[in-house]
């Protein structure tokens, strides 16, 4: 399912003054929970969370609701939380590390690394190279019935698999094609990045983000214990907890680099600040040069690789922002490179409501902690969200 685009509100101002060390996960702001309760308690969501994020890592935090409808666990900012398509800008950048190492250029084409596709496929499929597939530009639809390919098998295979059921499609497009938001061209992209480096997504993900930037608690799939409320439940559009919970309750994992990591608000922050960093002052997983790629859209448009971007915003620099859903979470992500800043908002549950708690509990944590006075309304950055 493919969520339509929507607009952010951003309130930016002077830089916030933040801790000299990324604050520790446990760390709960007492005025984050101010924000949050009354948009909770408005949308009648289980649970909603929110961080503030510098170029040092997170600054501020917090959580309030239940991990479930009905049930009195509390949520806490160490709780993992699914993100979604967030997943998408660092399967980007993880992308950019096999760049910078030769592995891959961001023009190397789907036909170079796999050239036994058939002569019927797709010209505009075999064409396609990684700039194409990940600012959606590819022609490639925004899903395959996931549910057909075969889950016995790695999910190397399975992805490998999807690109042959791309390769079977009716597809006829000149590159770069029109913007149409695609899972399948995140999977045919990671498909490429397994293929030239003989490793699975999860492993590369893992490998060259998780662990060089200490993302300690990110993993992939649902959360908490199958049958225990250890971690936010999800939750349908209409607030109803699903059945079941766990790594099973998501989207199947052959869809992963286009969205199933779940990490706790510190590892997402980790990531974020390490974005803020390439763009700014500071040591940083990626060459600035690379960031910039990453960030900038490669063609028409406002999305980049993993990213809807305005790159110019009335002076007020590049404004980056993403919404992730997998129908039973949503996460949203707003950064403001130039600014060195960002926010993050999750909750356990999927839908309209959860969008909308989501985008008033961004605006408001800008405005509260940023204390501005601009507005960028309805002109502004406009977020693409799917799942």
């Amino acid at each position: 399912m493919i969520l339509p685009v929507a607009v952010c509100f951003l309130l930016l101002g002077a830089p916030l003054s933040g801790p000299e060390q990324s604050a520790p996960a446990g760390i709960n702001d007492p005025r984050v929970k101010e924000i949050l309760e009354p948009i909770r308690a408005k949308h009648n969501l289980p649970a909603l969370a929110a961080a503030l994020v510098s170029e040092k890592g997170l600054d501020v935090a917090g959580a309030v609701g239940r991990r479930k409808a009905g049930a009195d666990e509390p949520v806490t900012i160490d709780d993992l939380w699914h993100i979604g398509s967030d997943t998408k800008a660092m399967t980007a950048a993880m992308i950019g590390t096999l760049v910078e190492n030769g592995i891959l250029k961001w023009e190397t084409t789907v036909g170079e690394l796999f050239p036994g596709l058939p002569d019927s496929a797709p010209a505009s499929l075999k064409k396609a190279n990684l700039l194409h597939l990940l600012s959606h530009r590819s022609s490639l639809p925004a899903n395959l019935p996931w549910g057909l390919i075969r889950r016995t098998v790695s999910t190397r295979e399975q992805r490998k698999a999807a690109l042959d059921a791309a390769a079977g499609l009716k597809i006829k497009a000149e590159l770069p094609a029109d913007f149409l938001y695609s899972n399948l061209g995140y999977v045919v992209a990671a498909a490429m990045a397994e293929k030239a480096t003989d490793t699975g997504w999860e492993d590369l993900i893992r490998t060259r983000i998780f662990e060089p930037l200490g993302m300690t608690g990110a993993g992939f799939g649902g959360t908490g214990t199958p049958g225990q409320i250890d971690q936010p439940w999800p939750h349908t559009a209409d607030g109803a907890p699903l059945k079941t919970n766990g790594p099973e309750a998501d989207n199947p994992p052959v869809i992963g680099p286009a969205g199933i990591v779940h990490c706790r608000l510190a590892d997402w922050a980790q990531f974020i600040a390490d974005q803020l960093r390439g763009r700014g002052k500071g040591p940083s997983l990626l060459k600035k040069e690379t960031y910039l790629r990453i960030h900038t859209p490669p063609f028409s448009g406002d999305y980049a690789l993993g990213w809807a971007a305005v790159t110019d915003n009335g002076g007020d620099g590049t404004l980056l922002a993403h919404d992730g859903s997998n129908g039973w979470n949503y996460a949203s992500v707003i950064m403001a490179p130039d600014r060195g800043f960002a926010v993050l908002v999750t909750a356990n549950q999927g839908g309209e409501s959860a969008r909308r708690a989501c985008s008033e509990a961004a605006a408001e944590m800008i405005r509260i902690f940023r204390k501005s006075n601009d507005v960028i309304g309805e002109s502004g950055l406009k977020r693409r969200r799917g799942d």
